[in-house]
């Protein structure tokens, strides 16, 4: 084989996004593998370059697009993820250095692709595959991962919440369930592998059910496997939240005590508007449950700031919010406009100075509860 054959045969995957994107990367590193293909730890050491993106806000957008003009035709470029299913074809348009578009549910047709592109000539490297309902089961079986201790487990893909500043369900499709003796049998592979921790993924984990299996029943299977030590999940809804959900979190010993339950706003107004699904009185009803039932538990979420209409004083009512239940972190976002969202198309949009504001506001807000938790951890402990 010549150097030249060499290189293009090495692949450099950079990756934007949530754990779902990450793990997605997993998969596509051990088709690669098992293509034939070398993983590269450098851009400059292959000239295939991925990039498994992100479509969420449009700052992750703008990332991306300004990295892949940073190669100037110098590599050959893949557009995959959420913003591959989001543009499409129209990709190639936004920037002609890009060879290949490849959707969050098409990413088991990339060794072919790759095989496709070897033989064409530059110019009719164009290749966009976007339109596949679901994955093939046997792509998360292909024994990649990242960590030799830690493995992602993908229970359920895709979302039907439809929350209005949302583009998931656009991009990753309807809520979708692995069977449950698949994502055992992924496990059981993982723990083979030498992996004793799993984070079981889901856009919205805990409203899993295969036939009589519900997502507190996967937990205590889950929990009852030898080799395996702790295990914990992402993200769940609040309106899938229970107490026996709870219940469980408190009862399975290899369950870690910790739970990601975002809040978005803690103004009713501007939850009914996003279509949240439940009123402030339901989520501290939750937050109340949790901390009784799971003493000591981390409890942690996100928040958008800005979102469109919102006032000053529904503002002020997601702080009192965040005052009141006292996190121990928080992902606080500022609102971005995602096109084809309903979100997108309401009256009120925000300066960006005023989000600005607000973001920094309940930043600090969050940061200073954040550090009186940790300091009476510490205290507690000595």
């Amino acid at each position: 084989m010549s150097d030249k054959e060499k290189k293009q045969n090495k692949v450099f995957l950079r990756t934007f996004g949530c754990q779902m994107n990450v793990r997605d990367s997993e998969l596509i590193c051990g088709l690669l593998q098992k293509a034939g293909y070398r993983i590269s730890a450098t851009e400059q050491d292959a000239d295939i370059i991925i990039f498994n993106t992100c479509s969420v806000r449009k700052h992750a957008e703008d990332r991306v697009w300004s990295l892949i003009g940073s190669y100037k035709g110098s590599k050959i470029i893949g557009l995959m993820g959420c913003m591959a299913k989001n543009y499409q074809e129209k990709a190639f348009e936004r920037d002609p250095s890009i060879s290949f578009v490849v959707g969050p549910q098409d990413i088991h047709k990339l060794p072919d692709i790759l095989k496709k592109l070897s033989v064409k000539s530059l110019l009719e490297r164009k290749i966009w595959e976007t339109d596949s309902v679901e994955r093939p089961e046997e792509i998360y079986h292909t024994d990649f991962y990242q960590d030799a201790k830690h493995a992602y487990v993908v229970i359920s893909e895709g979302c039907c919440n439809f929350c209005s500043y949302c583009v998931v369900p656009y991009v990753r499709g309807a809520l979708r369930h692995r069977k449950h003796k698949d994502i055992m049998a992924e496990i059981h592979q993982a723990i083979d592998k030498g992996i004793t921790k799993v984070t079981l993924l889901g856009q919205n984990v805990n409203a899993y059910q295969d036939g009589q299996i519900n997502f507190t029943k996967i937990l205590e299977q889950v929990n009852a496997l030898d080799g395996l030590t702790e295990f914990d999940f992402f993200t769940s809804h609040p309106k899938d939240a229970n107490l026996e959900f709870f219940k469980a979190l408190h009862g399975l010993e290899k369950s870690a005590k910790r739970l990601h339950l975002p809040l978005q706003s803690g103004a009713d107004r501007i939850l009914t508007l996003m279509n949240r699904g439940y009123k402030i009185k339901d989520y501290l009803a939750l937050t109340d449950s949790y901390r009784k039932i799971v003493k000591g538990g981390l409890l942690t979420t996100d928040i958008i700031v800005g979102f469109p209409g919102e006032t000053r004083e529904e503002f002020q009512e997601t702080c009192a919010v965040v005052e009141k239940i006292g996190f121990n972190a928080a992902y606080i976002f500022k609102y971005s406009s995602r096109p084809g969202t309903e979100a997108a198309k309401m009256a009120g949009q925000l300066e960006q100075d005023e989000i600005n504001k607000r973001h920094k506001k309940i930043l600090d807000l969050q940061r200073a509860i954040s550090k009186k938790l940790r300091s009476r951890h510490s205290d507690a402990k000595n």
